[in-house]
């Protein structure tokens, strides 16, 4: 039992954290923990888990930080449904799933994500860019 007090449901949590690969592993414990307290399902908290991570790796590996050094993590949780956006300051390429290549080391992070998502897209802004992603049913959020 944490010492966690209970969290609302559908309340939203975000992390900025310096960007340096070493944010990988803290935003990926603090979004678990989050989630456990939440009672989110084990196998929506593993996708969750593995999305993020995805996301993030692919932030400090093609992108920029956002303009105060950082990257930001939100997430939201309504009805067993948690959505997550990975916010960086951009990059010289738009982020999209590589074709699949046999001996390539990398290029299967967004085919993870896409395979692991209910939905998942990006937003260009004047700041940068996010990358989201909703896990065990589909997105509140409007594509149009």
């Amino acid at each position: 039992m944490s010492n966690m007090p209970a969290t609302p449901l559908g309340e939203k949590r975000t992390l900025r954290l310096q960007w340096a690969p070493a944010a990988a592993p803290r935003i990926r414990r603090e979004l678990v923990q989050d989630l456990l307290a939440r009672e989110v399902t084990p196998e929506v908290i593993d996708e969750a888990e593995i999305v993020v991570s995805e996301l993030v790796a692919n932030a400090i590996r093609h992108a920029r930080p956002l303009a105060d050094g950082a990257i930001r993590i939100h997430w939201k949780v309504k009805n067993n449904v948690v959505e997550v956006e990975v916010s960086d300051g951009g990059g010289p390429t738009v982020p999209r799933p590589a074709p699949p290549a046999m001996w390539a080391p990398g290029g299967r992070g967004l085919r993870i994500v896409r395979s692991l998502a209910h939905e998942w897209g990006v937003i260009d802004d004047p700041n940068g860019r996010t990358v989201w992603a909703s896990l065990g049913g589909p997105s509140r959020r409007r594509s149009h």
